[in-house]
């Protein structure tokens, strides 16, 4: 007897949910892969927390830090996404970004939560000119306020 053909329930990367042939409740898988899709689609989290905030508007997301609780617990570095008055959990992949409200930067995952870090401004040398110094100046303003390079 040959083996039954067996069909993935989820999609890969973000666990969307798959439809079979047949299915009863369709609604309930559409509006689930709708759900994450509009959680992932052009991601920007308030910020990062260990605790779910008190009153969440639906929309919003948060980056669960390394020690969550509360309704988080066990969801440590996801995204979580208020929606229909409920959390939904997306685990990140390498190469995701999200936009952080609180601090302007951008994040990615790659094996872990990362971002740009913060540049100096130019000093030092033999020899002084002010005006190079405040283009580069300008130029790490500029990139920071970009959200390219933390402030």
């Amino acid at each position: 007897m040959s083996d039954p053909v067996i069909f993935d329930s989820t999609s890969p990367r973000f666990a969307l949910p798959l439809l079979f042939a047949g299915q009863a409740q369709r609604e309930v898988f559409v509006n689930e892969a709708l759900s994450r899709l509009d959680a992932l689609l052009h991601c920007a989290i308030e910020g990062t927390a260990n605790s779910p905030p008190p009153t969440p508007a639906n929309g919003t997301a948060w980056r669960i830090g390394s020690t969550p609780t509360g309704e988080w617990v066990g969801h440590a570095d996801q995204i979580a996404c208020h929606q229909a008055g409920q959390w939904l959990f997306v685990e990140p992949q390498d190469g995701m970004r999200v936009q952080d409200r609180s601090s302007g930067t951008q994040l990615w995952f790659n094996s872990g939560w990362q971002t740009a870090s913060s540049v100096a401004a130019p000093s030092g040398g033999s020899v002084v000119d002010a005006q190079a110094r405040a283009s580069l100046a300008d130029l790490i303003t500029a990139m920071q306020n970009a959200g390219l390079l933390a402030a």
